[in-house]
This record gives structure tokens, sequence and C-alpha cells, in this order.
């Protein structure tokens, strides 16, 4: 067991502290663990205990947010979010000490920090011109680095260049190598640790093999370029092998950007006034009328905000899929269902338009078909009675309306067979509903055996309609809805 002292809000985990230590040993690494692991975390606490700041945070756009709130719960540093309004001004906030980290999603790197591109369409690294405000960042964490494999992508290039001189660089990937070893190298320039495996030329003739020979064998095995990886740069932990370590069960609050959020604000403002008039009424006829027409409203809100989520949500799902793992996504709205088959066209899905041998069906591939890596249940419908314990990682794109069905789905995974921690994600619209009705769901989890739901689930209980409609004012008159968008993306 290792001294490790750290400034963190949270006591990490032993395997954790290991990684931080690997981390301030090595300075430039991969933590290539499982997800649910707490790579985050890890590459925080990296940074914070050496105190490598300003930081850069690039990541998968569906992340940002999380990212900005994991800094700012589990250190003192603020943490910024590169958006169109600080985009002249992001320099000034961290050279100020206004903010200690930027965190920008991969496709937007050309806008925040090149200033010019020499060679058209089809540049390198030399051709591009780099703002000099780049040189200020202490440290740079590339989250989800297998999506710079491709050493000719303009993100690669991108990167490579953000890199460039820091002494600190964290890269974070569940599957640092998705396909072949060559993955690997634009992950190891980036690091600037090519040169440990003797270059470019040198890696690619000791440990690849022309794809199209099947049957053709590396020069060094490849067992030798694990150990190297272990020795110089990397450090990887699998669920199975720091079970001990871990709860049952990990919730995760992703908060998201919605779409639509003019929309969202004015349903949003619509539905506060109407609440208004019905706190204020005393005919008990009248307000019983009424709290029928706020629930319709209630739920008209909620479909908003998680249509305003699908395009970040489509996002976490390609980004979770990349690790090589299963998903269990629970969703409601058939709209959402239809977008994410779309999307994902291998999808298996179990909802209330299926049969009930098409559910057996997707079932059974899901659980043991290795190509059926998604499953798309409705909350309803596939709630209970379903084992699917080939994945321990489950993730709401929509919230059901209590704690005790929460748990229902959750435990499609976590139950007899299940052999690891089950990773659960709830993506929640950033200044949305979804905040007023997963706060309710955590904070009155014995409430569920008084709720009479209706047909299309909504909450029909006075006491529980009461608590959500104050809850709901509450965080509205706190500007959780646009002011609340704007205040979290970190603008000052």
């Amino acid at each position: 067991m290792n001294n490790l002292q750290t400034h963190l809000r949270v006591k990490p985990y032993p395997y954790q502290q290991d990684g931080i230590v690997y981390g301030l040993t090595h300075k430039r690494l991969i933590i290539g663990d499982e997800p649910g692991l707490g790579k985050t975390l890890q590459s925080i606490g990296i940074v914070d205990t050496a105190g490598a700041y300003p930081c850069l945070v690039i990541c998968p756009s569906s992340l940002k947010i999380n990212w900005q709130r994991e800094f700012e719960k589990f250190t003192d540093k603020s943490a910024l979010v590169l958006d169109n309004s600080v985009r002249t001004t992001w320099p000034y906030l961290l050279k100020m000490g206004m903010h200690h980290v930027a965190i920008v999603n991969y496709e937007s790197l050309r806008k925040y920090f090149v200033w010019d591109i020499k060679g058209g369409k089809s540049f390198r690294l030399k051709d591009v011109v780099f703002c000099p405000q780049i040189k200020m960042f202490k440290s740079i964490i590339i989250d989800e680095s297998h999506r710079v494999k491709d050493p000719s992508a303009q993100q690669t290039i991108f990167t490579k260049g953000l890199s460039v001189g820091k002494e600190w660089i964290i890269l974070l990937s569940g599957t640092p190598v998705v396909n072949r070893p060559e993955d690997l190298v634009s992950q190891l320039s980036i690091m600037g640790r090519l040169q440990d495996f003797g270059g470019a030329t040198q890696f690619k003739a000791d440990y690849c093999t022309d794809p199209k020979d099947k049957d053709a064998e590396p020069t060094v095995p490849l067992s030798v370029l694990s150990q190297k990886l272990y020795d110089t740069c990397m450090i990887r932990r699998e669920k199975a092998k720091v079970l001990p370590q871990l709860p049952d069960k990990t919730r995760v609050d992703l908060y998201v950007d919605i779409s639509n959020g003019a929309e969202y604000d004015l349903a949003a403002a619509d539905l506060a006034a109407y609440l208004e008039q019905y706190t204020e009424c005393t005919d008990y006829e009248i307000r019983r009328k009424m709290r029928m027409e706020a629930l319709v409203r209630f739920m008209t809100l909620r479909q908003l905000a998680t249509l305003g989520k699908l395009a970040q949500a489509i996002d976490f799902i390609r980004t979770f899929l990349d690790s090589g793992k299963k998903l269990i996504v629970f969703c409601s709205l058939h709209e959402v269902v239809d977008a994410l088959v779309k999307a994902f066209p291998g999808a298996v899905t179990v909802t209330g338009r299926d049969s009930a041998v098409s559910k057996q069906a997707a079932v059974d591939s899901f659980q043991n078909n290795p190509d059926t890596r998604l499953i798309v249940c409705s909350i309803k419908a596939a709630g209970v009675g379903l084992t699917l314990t080939a994945s321990s990682n489950v993730a709401f794109v929509e919230l059901a309306w209590t704690y005790a069905d929460c748990c229902q789905c959750e435990d499609r995974a976590h139950r007899i067979g299940q052999k690891d921690n089950v990773t659960c994600y709830y993506l929640l619209g950033r200044g949305t509903i979804d905040h007023t009705i997963y706060s309710l769901i955590q904070t009155k989890k014995s409430i569920a055996a008084e709720i009479m739901n209706s047909d299309d689930e909504i909450p029909t209980d006075e006491m529980y309609f009461d608590q959500l409609v104050a809850s709901f004012l509450n965080q509205a008159e706190h500007g959780n809805m646009q002011d609340g968008r704007e205040k979290d993306s970190g603008v000052s």
C-alpha cells in the first residue's frame, strides 16, 4: 500500500491511488482501465497533486460538463468549458486565475487553438499555426484517446500539436488498442514516448504485420510490447481484478447540454407560471383539474429535455461502445428508441412495441452474441423480469419517476450471474427538469410505495406531485433553467 497524500476531496480506492502514483512517477502515460473504474478521478488526482495547472482537457462532447463537475467536485479548482461566449477571452480567464482548467471537445480544437493552416485540406503538423496561448497549459488530459489513433486525422494532428512540450500528458482509454498495434503509434507520439520504442518505423517493424496476411506473426512477440508499455507508460486494471475494492453499484451522473434550449426554456417558463397559479388556488376541484393539466405539461417538458439530449446521448453511447464493452440503455419515448436504432443499426430492442418472441430473441442475442453490444430497453417493458448480465453497464437516457423504478432497471444487470460491479450512467439535461426529478427520486427513496402511477407513468399522487412542484419552482427561482446552463458552462 502506498502513502500517497493528495488534496482531493474524496479518498481514492487503493487501485486508484496506485494509478495516481504511477502517473506522478511517469508523467506521460496512458491510463487504460476498464470503463467504470475512475480514470477521470485518477487523472485529476495526478494533475492536482502535481499542481500542473492550468490544465487542458480534450474529451468527447457528451463528457465536457462531466469533466467540469468532476474537477470542481474533487478539487478546489475552477474548470471552464470552452464555448462561443469565451472564444476570445479564455486565455485571459486562465491567466488571471479565474479558472484553472479548460475543457474542449475534439471537434472544437481548431476553433479555439488554431490560427492558420498553410497546407490546404491535406496538411501536416508543421503546417499548423497554433495560438501562442497554448503554451500556458502545464498539463493535458486526453479522454478516449483512441479517437486520435489515426495519425493523418485533423484531430490527431491538433492534439499532437497541443501536447508538444508539455511535462504532464495523460491519455485515458479503455481500449488504447482498438484493432491493431498500429493504433498505439499516434498515441505514443502524442505522449512523446515513441522514441522509447525506437520510433515509428522501428515500432511498426517490430510489432506490426500486413493486415492482409492474417497468419503473419510480428517480429517481436506482442507480450514484449505489452511488458514494455506497462514498464514505461501504461497502467491498466480490469473490473474483475479490483472487484473487492468496489461497491456493488456505482452511479455516475452525466450532465449534458440540450440542443433545444430556447424551446425548452419557453415551455419551462410557461409551466412555472401555471404552477404559481396552482399553488395559490384554494378550491379543491379546480386545484385537482389544474394538477392533471400540470402533469401533462410536466410530461411535455420532460419529453423536450429528453429529445434535446439525443445528440449527446448518441455521442456518449458511441464513445462507450468504442471500449468494446456491452451497454444497456433505458428510455421511454418511441422517438428516442427509433433514433438510437437508426444511429446504431446493430442494436436490439425490448419495448412495448416488440412481441414476446422478439423481446426474448433480443435478450438472447445480447446475452450470447458478442457482436450484439447494445440493447435499447423501455423502462416500462424491460424494467422487470429480464436478465441482462452480459453487461455490467447501464445508461439512462430518460428517467423513471421513482427510485424503485430506477433500481428495477439497474437490476437487469445487477442480479445473480453478474460477476462485476455494475456502473449506472444517468444522462441528465443540464438546467432541465431532469435535475428536478433526479433530485426528488434520490432524496425520497422510500416514496415509491406511496405512489400510484397511471398508464403513462405520470405520478398522480398529490403528495408526490406537490413535492415535484415545490422542487421545480425552487430550482427555477434559483436560475437552474437557462441561467443555470450558462453558469454551469463556466462563463463569468
